[in-house]
């Protein structure tokens, strides 16, 4: 395992990719296949309730993939929703029933039926620990406490950063999927800090072009577990679904590419404080680069987190904060920066690491 760390410069390797050699599809004996006609569908005749279905047949360009992923692809659903769909037997391929993980051939034909879900809505929800940094005709910043979501999404029923807006009257006037109006960037649920969120097209469209083009600083402070060597460093490896979790992200070579600069602040007896600068930005992406160092954000067991010593340090979630936040100003055409400072469970938690 390497790393692209300063200043040698190398990449991960996905070990998941070994042993796969890519090649071209052998004809089959026979007949050409008929593409136009269609079989009747398995999955249809056992779920007379769905009120949606597709057939089509599987490209040649995702011969080999596993059914979730090129479900996802194909009809644009989230990988999660997909393996619902599979879990629940609404798949078929060439009129067999077929697993989530199961790998597809070119030319197959495959029959999805489905339920389609309840679309997500902004609820007005009052999230008294939301903090609004600035407020102007274009942007709110605003310091999003740990617990809340960015936005509305399917199967959470939480707060949300667009709710909390909402109910304090704030509007919201972008393009884009109403339930996400305005958002231009993310946090996880479990991470704390600054979110700049767009209240005119104006500012969606510039914003949206300056996180795409890396022209936005994006600072973070992290605790990992352990001492990270170097010191300081530069983790290029590209971040993608994880191949056995629909919940979690790994490093792997199908990946989008994903750059993470880091340097040590403090190191402790049993963890270092991190300043993490991101150049891409992933979902998860400092957690996974992280962990795939073996130094995981303290308080994050999904990604591998030393439980005993989160219960030590009183955290119910990774230890990772947005502290600064710099672009520039979609209205005005100048520089702005906000700051963060740690809220009280991540200070606890620094003060009893620091007391070893």
């Amino acid at each position: 395992m390497t790393w692209l760390l300063r200043p040698q410069t190398s990449r991960w390797t996905d070990s998941t990719q070994r042993g796969r050699i890519p090649g071209t599809r052998s004809e089959r004996a026979g007949p050409p296949r008929d593409r136009t006609r269609r079989r009747p569908s398995i999955a249809a005749s056992r779920r007379p309730d769905v009120s949606e279905s597709r057939s089509l047949f599987v490209p040649d360009g995702l011969e080999g993939s596993r059914v979730d992923a090129a479900l996802a692809k194909m009809l644009g659903f989230s990988r999660s929703f997909a393996a619902e769909i599979i879990e629940a037997g609404g798949v078929t391929v060439d009129g067999r029933v077929v697993g989530k993980s199961d790998r597809l051939s070119g030319g197959a034909w495959i029959e999805v039926v489905w339920q389609p879900r309840a679309e997500a809505t902004i609820v007005p929800i009052a999230v008294d620990d939301l903090g609004i940094v600035h407020d102007d005709d274009d942007i709110v910043v605003v310091d999003k406490p740990a617990g809340v979501a960015a936005h509305p999404s399917v199967g959470w029923n939480g707060p949300t950063v667009l709710g909390a807006l909402a109910a304090a009257g704030f509007r919201i006037s972008t393009s884009g999927a109403a339930e996400r109006a305005g958002v231009v960037h993310r946090l996880d649920v479990g991470t704390s800090g600054l979110m700049v969120v767009a209240k005119s097209e104006r500012a969606y469209t510039e914003l949206k072009r300056a996180f795409h083009d890396r022209e936005v600083d994006k600072i973070y402070h992290a605790l990992v577990q352990g001492h990270p060597d170097p010191f300081a460093g530069t983790i290029d490896a590209p971040i993608g679904r994880h191949p056995k979790s629909d919940w979690k992200f790994a490093i792997t070579a199908a990946g989008k590419p994903s750059v993470t600069h880091y340097e040590t602040l403090e190191a402790f007896r049993s963890a270092t404080l991190l300043e993490i600068h991101l150049e891409t930005g992933r979902t998860h992406q400092i957690r996974v680069h992280m962990s795939a160092q073996r130094h995981p954000c303290v308080g994050d067991p999904l990604y591998g987190a030393d439980p005993s010593l989160s219960e030590r340090l009183g955290l119910t979630r990774q230890w990772l904060h947005a502290v600064r936040l710099g672009f520039v100003h979609p209205g005005s055409g100048e520089p702005v920066e906000f700051a963060s400072p740690y809220p009280p469970d991540l200070q606890n938690a620094l003060d009893v690491v620091g007391s070893d």
